[in-house]
């Protein structure tokens, strides 16, 4: 070799990679132990993408799973939690136990004098379902509270909302036939009112705070807009098509007892209304589930419901706006009721509290499905309350 000689190679501690020197026992910086030109091990190259949470390997595929152990890793929307300060509102999300991922999704927002709420549940037979539902929600929600901040009135902002949420997920379709799709139900508060609009079977339920109940679980069985997606049995078009919705048929009613607010456009309760089959017997059917309305570019033309209620001063409650994954063991408004009043929280203090017992009893049950709930208290009016005090 010509010219100056080759420079050797600086050691490093193994352990804490600082400079030592030859013919040294011990790092004087962390007290190691070295042998005989010992040095710091090859340091192994950062993983180009999100490393798995079990073993660390970088090859997660596109579904969420590591390559190397088959580990599903958390997903952003496997459980959402969201609150509107004060407390004046909050809802929850959870993916349950046994789907890959939620495709579920829900909205919230101030309003003036209240709240918009929108929970959307994706259908499954359909292509990329969780796209769905987060554009119905996102959309819903913000049509809503822009409309009714302009001073429109809220059963016309809940029509616009449908309208506005149903192009948005229609628009995600690449052909008729490769749409995605979704159910959806929303409802906004104001002084001495609530107002609901839905497609599908995601439902709204009052719940009153003394806990009481009503013959009248629902509103009184409506037939659908819309023919079933899928399954046998389905209603002739001719019989659905010129029904007026429901604002038109329930009128606006005062809450007093604990009550769903919605019917579903489903199979099952097309069965019922039409005198087929009892609620017994259509809910025993594989079909029960079916749902006769959605929003999608498959959809046609969607006619959604709405319907008004005033609410009484004296008498406070929640609004409970969820998805099928809680309303599948819980669908009477007195059982819901039954298992806020016995839930650590008080939906009037901790509404967010409120919506995490209604998931944890859902999950408990079985979480078979995405589970989604909305909690908005309504308390008494302060005038109400001064009145009383006195």
């Amino acid at each position: 070799m010509t010219g100056e000689a080759a420079k050797a190679a600086e050691l490093k501690c193994p352990s804490c990679g600082e400079l030592v020197f030859p013919g040294e026992d011990y790092c004087e910086a962390c007290g190691r132990r070295l042998t005989p030109g010992e040095s710091a091990p090859a340091v192994p190259a950062a993983p180009a993408g999100p490393a798995c949470v079990g073993c660390g390997a970088g090859e997660i595929d596109p579904d969420g799973y590591c390559e190397r152990c088959g580990l599903r890793q958390p997903a952003e929307r496997d459980h959402v939690e969201i609150e509107l300060p004060g407390p004046v509102a909050a809802g929850a999300s959870d993916r349950g136990k046994r789907y890959a991922r939620n495709e579920d999704a829900i909205a919230l927002a101030e309003i003036p004098g209240g709240v918009a709420v929108v929970v959307s549940d994706g259908v499954g037979s359909s292509p990329r379902p969780e796209e769905a539902s987060r554009a119905a929600a996102e959309t819903g929600v913000a049509e809503l509270a822009a409309r009714l901040r302009n001073g429109t009135g809220p059963e016309d902002a809940m029509r616009a909302a449908v309208a506005r949420a149903a192009a948005a997920v229609a628009a995600l379709a690449a052909s008729p036939a490769e749409a995605p799709s979704c159910t959806f139900v929303s409802a906004v508060t104001g002084p001495g009112r609530v107002t609901v609009g839905w497609v599908g079977d995601s439902r709204a339920y009052w719940l009153s705070a003394s806990g009481d109940g009503s013959p009248l679980d629902t509103l009184p069985p409506q037939k659908s807009a819309a023919d079933p997606r899928s399954g046998a049995g389905s209603p002739d078009p001719a019989d659905t098509a010129d029904l007026a919705d429901t604002a038109d048929m329930a009128g606006d009613t005062r809450l007093g007892a604990s009550r769903a607010l919605t019917e579903d456009d489903s199979w099952a309760a097309y069965m019922v209304a039409q005198g087929t089959m009892t609620e017994a017997e259509a809910e025993a059917h594989p079909n029960a589930h079916v749902i006769t309305g959605w929003l999608g570019a498959d959809a046609e033309e969607v006619h959604p419901h709405v319907a008004a209620f005033t609410t009484d001063p004296d008498s406070p409650g929640t609004l409970l706006v969820c998805s099928d994954g809680l309303w599948n063991y819980l669908p009477r408004a007195q059982d819901l009721a039954a298992a806020l009043a016995g839930a650590a929280a008080d939906p009037a203090a901790d509404p967010l509290g409120a919506a995490r017992a209604l998931v944890r009893r859902a999950l408990d049950a079985g979480g078979r499905d995405n589970i989604t709930v909305a909690v908005i208290p309504l308390p008494p009016s302060p005038s109400t309350s001064q009145e009383r005090e006195r």
